[in-house]
């Protein structure tokens, strides 16, 4: 019986020693990678820090002006802290940069565009450039802003308003050449609506997640995504960093 009584046993002990075994392998496996996550963290911040004090030669001079768009994308709980936003606007105006475009999946950036515009030196709204036709002017930065609203829903417009124009041509006996909607018509109704803007060349993203936020897709073609991380971790290095990689960069279009 004790031999019975062993043999039956030894099963159990073995799962143990193997449960603790894995156990043990993911803790370890646990505490290495947030070793190596701390350690990339605090490099950044060094970097970061040498990036921003001038010493890292490298990334004082560079040629601002092939970027020509850039787009900005905030998770919308940190786009209700203006501080920080303004903040990081003053950062891209003394960089050089001469046109932006806020987004935030909720539109809250959207809804202060104007005291944004008011505590910034030099900066104009993108309508009022397009509609007054204003030329180029080297000491102003023109600001577009942008939410979910300039997405899916003017999609949805847009192809409500190409389908209002096939029933009426349709129904006038006129048959269009095309059964089909081309993505030129697409574009132009949505220009049309109001929600068609330049295609940024760089798009920073600052949020807990690697995606867009929402940002409209038919602007991203040749767009450059870079993830920045939480609006709260932003740094004037980090954002040298990114521009400076952009522009450095041989850029090749694909047809």
């Amino acid at each position: 019986m004790d031999e019975t009584c062993v043999v039956q046993r030894a099963p159990c002990w073995i799962n143990q020693i193997c449960d603790h075994g894995l156990r043990f392998l993911w803790l370890f496996v646990h505490v290495l990678i947030s070793i190596w996550n701390h350690v990339v963290g605090l490099v950044k911040v060094v970097e970061s820090y040498l990036i921003s004090s001038g010493i890292l030669r490298r990334y004082k001079t560079f040629d601002v002006t092939k970027l020509k768009y850039l787009a900005i994308v905030v998770e919308s709980k940190d786009a209700h802290q203006l501080s920080e936003v303004l903040q990081l606007l003053k950062w891209l105006e003394a960089i050089g940069v001469k046109h932006l475009c806020l987004y935030d999946s909720e539109g809250v950036l959207k809804k202060s565009k104007k005291f944004i515009v008011q505590n910034l030196k030099n900066a104009i709204l993108f309508e009022e450039a397009v509609d007054n036709k204003l030329p180029p002017n080297k000491k102003c930065m023109v600001l577009e802003f942008a939410s979910i609203s300039d997405g899916k829903e003017a999609i949805t417009k847009a192809a409500n308003l190409l389908f209002m124009k096939y029933l009426k041509l349709h129904n006038n006996g006129v048959q269009p050449e095309e059964q089909f909607f081309t993505e030129a018509q697409l574009d132009e109704a949505v220009k049309d609506l109001g929600h068609k803007g330049p295609e940024p060349d760089l798009l920073l993203v600052y949020g807990p997640v690697r995606c867009h936020l929402g940002f409209p897709a038919w602007r991203l073609r040749y767009t450059e995504i870079v993830h920045m991380g939480p609006l709260k971790s932003r740094t004037y290095g980090a954002l040298i960093k990114a521009i400076y990689k952009f522009t450095t960069v041989r850029q090749n279009y694909g047809q």
